[in-house]
């Protein structure tokens, strides 16, 4: 079901939380470095970006990004001939870490009349060449990195995965032009903000955030590192979520990973015990703990809390049964071959239960 199809069954819901909502905050990155075995590269976006900036390169803008060669993987995202000063306006830092940073900016032209991308917001993510650790081909041959082989995969023609409309090689770093949603909010503010939501609200997101992730293994994807600051969410327009930064992406195999990357707190417990895991089995553990925090407020395990194999979740008892039972405790079995298919949990009961206004 497409955004606005959604938006039309849902519009007096959303309106009521646009109307309340808490001011937008920034996209954070993640939390403190003992949470990461391998540091994303997070896209963290402003959620409200300023409505004038400097041109690129201005004493008050970002950074100084040269004309330089740029190959675009997206149908449509421009001809990619002028140099980024030509084409943005940078506004304000939003992100700088061990990954590098992100800007928030303002695409000025698309390369070719007409300009019908004039005015696009979009964040541009500078990540040294010496963070990047694996390479491969794009479809044409061209040696690029694992992040953006992984995005051409998955990003085109599908609303739920962030955008990625161009990217370019400078000699000490790769530049990745993404598009930016407007009025949104994370997740991770979203339920700081608000604490738990309601079953139904929760219900929509997460059946976003699932149809996203089986977009993006049917394309041969794993994305490794889902939780809350990775799902920013339209509060206003669409309520569209979107599955963003692949930076600790990989492709998915059906034998088992013996190298963890993404964020340790959202690790399974067949990683923590034994140093191995399943793609899948992996992905149900880190939707559960999402599914846990959208409902509950909070992570299920308090951070450098040792997970026992005999562990009891506990519950709300104001959550319905299908909620307690069927998704959340499926989810995070300890053993990975008792957790749910990703095709079970659309097909549940509970997530089949859409709102009828």
């Amino acid at each position: 079901m497409g955004g606005h199809q959604w938006l039309g069954r849902h519009r007096r819901l959303w309106l009521h939380l646009a109307r309340a909502r808490p001011q937008p905050q920034p996209w954070l990155l993640p939390g403190p470095a003992e949470d990461t075995r391998v540091a994303a590269a997070p896209a963290a976006y402003a959620a409200a970006p300023p409505a004038r900036a400097p041109p690129l390169g201005s004493a008050a803008a970002g950074p100084e990004l040269p004309p330089s060669r740029s190959t675009e993987r997206t149908p449509g995202a421009g001809k990619a001939q002028q140099g980024l000063k030509e084409r943005y306006r940078v506004g304000s830092l939003l992100g700088r870490g061990g990954f590098g940073s992100v800007w928030a900016a303002t695409r000025l032209s698309d390369g070719a009349p007409p300009a019908a991308a004039l005015g696009l917001q979009v964040v541009i993510k500078m990540v040294p060449r010496s963070r990047v650790r694996h390479w491969d081909e794009l479809p044409d041959g061209t040696s690029a990195p694992l992040e953006i082989v992984l995005l051409d995969k998955v990003s085109t023609g599908f609303p739920g995965v962030i955008r990625l409309l161009e990217w370019l090689e400078l000699p000490n770093s790769i530049v990745m032009v993404q598009e930016h949603p407007e009025r949104c909010q994370d997740l991770h503010h979203f339920i700081r903000a608000w604490g738990f939501r309601s079953e139904e609200v929760a219900r929509e997101l997460f059946r976003q955030v699932l149809e996203a992730v089986r977009h993006c293994t049917s394309c041969g994807v794993l994305h490794r590192d889902i939780k809350p600051e990775n799902i920013p969410v339209d509060l206003v327009a669409t309520g569209q979520a979107k599955l963003i930064d692949f930076g600790c992406g990989t492709y998915l195999q059906v034998t088992a990973y013996t190298h963890f990357a993404g964020t340790q707190s959202y690790s399974p417990p067949e990683w923590t015990k034994f140093g191995w895991y399943y793609g899948k089995p992996a992905t149900i553990w880190s939707l559960g703990i999402l599914l846990h925090q959208m409902v509950c407020g909070e992570h299920p395990f308090r951070r450098g809390q040792n997970i026992s194999w005999d562990h009891q979740l506990s519950l709300p008892q104001r959550l319905s049964q299908g909620a307690q039972i069927h998704l959340i405790r499926w989810c995070l079995s300890m053993l990975d071959m008792e957790r749910s298919s990703l095709e079970d949990l659309i097909s549940d009961p509970w997530m089949q239960n859409i709102h009828q206004p």
